[in-house]
């Protein structure tokens, strides 16, 4: 039976897919809204393509699965080191951990995290590890470093380190019939299947799940950066909030839907890879678009083995020139004072735009003289070194669609919220999309009583720079 080239059409399947979870899961967190428009794009696509026999057994080993996941729920786990939290914590930092001979990125990644995080911020995490290796005595030596080396966190319960095994038949649709896998096919079974197994283990052990990889360091004070993201936003509807440009760590999940994911990363043949999934998996709750900082917290310091350089995409980093602002005029509702016009806001100089006590629903908007495809934006309010006169709560929004008045934009849809009175952020667009953006606002959602300094606004439309090797 010929396979799909779920590499040339995965935002078809996937969109099929989360028709038929719509029944059993979206009702949860979709508003109206959300699921019109899922409707809209899931009609678009039927009239263009037949569905296949093959997508159709998929759907329906999915669908059957998401009524058992027998292999997940019957999995078998071993705890190797420490032990679960007694109560629920905020974020479970989760590394799935296939052994390496001769290496220790595993415990380079853990100093990292560990090193990188104040006591305060620990209390709010577990480290979970999980690891797979068919060698026991490579195995036991892993353990006992980890146990000799992270002790104090381990007494703590901030260290958990498990082996998990899937149970029962292999899952619906990941083993092909025919031949025997390649050395990339068995690769992404085994991934999947780790992955699997580690989000199962932490779904009830906080209330955010983080993927990374053994191969990982962190930035300084990582977990803050993480914690006042989720509180902002907590009440705002999103799937996946990505931290970094690579293409398996720095992904933040709801704890609530990682049965779900786990389910997804079976259901698929075994030669559809992993990041492909993780990818697409938004698209299932109706995050259309990926919602990515600008700003990596994680990056990765080893290279890949051979066979992982041959299977995986190369993580590069990809970093920015200067901003380009393009031309635009800048109007605002708040109180202006003096000669400091709003105008100064997107000066890309020393200047800002200084109010005072902004209301709910005040806005400042910068009106593009061209609709432009900006690819990232950063809104900096405060004082760059007190950190004074923020913008307590505020949000960004992306305008389309420009009035001939220049007074704006005729819809505006979320870009993400202010947090620490800054945004910093990639700028995607569905896939097709033909819209470019005319319009970038910033939306004050609370009164406050004090002055607000709004020191700039910056703008970049050129492709990324790629980082120099070397």
């Amino acid at each position: 039976m010929p396979f799909l080239d779920f590499d040339k059409m995965p935002r078809y399947v996937m969109v099929v897919v989360s028709l038929i979870l719509l029944g059993s899961f979206l009702q949860e967190r979709l508003e109206e809204h959300l699921m019109y428009s899922l409707l809209v794009e899931e009609k678009k696509i039927l009239n263009q393509q037949q569905i296949s026999s093959e997508v159709k057994s998929r759907l329906q080993a999915f669908k059957d699965m998401q009524k058992t996941s027998q292999g997940l729920q019957h999995a078998k786990y071993k705890l190797l080191v420490g032990a679960p939290p007694h109560e629920k914590k905020l974020l479970t930092v989760g590394v799935s951990s296939a052994l390496h001979p001769h290496e220790s990125r595993l415990l380079d990644t853990l100093h990292s995290l560990f090193q990188a995080s104040s006591g305060p911020e620990l209390d709010r995490v577990v480290m979970l590890v999980s690891l797979s290796d068919s060698d026991p005595e490579r195995l036991s030596q892993t353990v006992a470093n980890i146990s000799a080396l992270f002790r104090t966190h381990i007494e703590a319960r901030q260290l958990l380190v498990v082996r998990g095994q899937l149970s029962g038949p292999p899952p619906p649709g990941t083993l092909r019939p025919e031949g025997r896998p390649s050395p990339c096919e068995a690769l992404f079974s085994v991934q999947k299947a780790d992955h699997a197994l580690l989000m199962n283990f932490a779904a009830n052990l906080s209330e955010y799940f983080l993927m990374l990889d053994d191969r990982v360091h962190c930035m300084p004070k990582f977990i803050s950066s993480i914690y006042w993201t989720l509180s902002a936003w907590k009440e705002l509807p999103w799937v996946t909030l990505e931290f970094s440009s690579l293409s398996f760590a720095g992904k933040v999940f709801r704890s609530s839907d990682l049965p779900r994911l786990a389910s997804f990363l079976l259901v698929f043949p075994k030669d559809t890879p992993t990041h492909l999934l993780l990818s697409e998996f938004p698209l299932l709750l109706a995050q259309n678009t990926p919602i990515r900082f600008g700003s990596s917290i994680f990056y990765h310091v080893s290279n890949r083995s051979g066979l992982e350089s041959a299977c995986f995409p190369a993580d590069k980093e990809k970093v920015f020139g200067e901003p380009d602002n393009p031309t635009a005029s800048v109007r605002t509702d708040m109180v202006v004072l003096s000669t400091n016009i709003p105008q100064y806001a997107y000066t890309l100089n020393q200047e800002s735009f200084a109010t005072l006590s902004p209301v709910r629903g005040n806005h400042l908007t910068v009106i593009l003289e061209e609709p432009q495809k900006v690819i990232r934006i950063e809104v900096l309010t405060g004082s760059d070194k007190e950190s004074k006169y923020q913008l307590q709560r505020g949000r960004v929004e992306l305008g389309f669609g420009p009035l001939e008045d220049l007074g704006g934009c005729a819809r505006y849809t979320l870009l993400g919220p202010v947090v620490e009175g800054r945004l910093d952020q990639m700028v995607s667009y569905e896939e097709d999309s033909l819209e470019a953006l005319g319009c970038i606002r910033l939306l004050v959602l609370e009164t406050q009583e004090s002055w607000l300094l709004i020191r700039q606004i910056k703008v970049w439309t050129t492709e990324y720079d790629e980082e120099e090797e070397g």
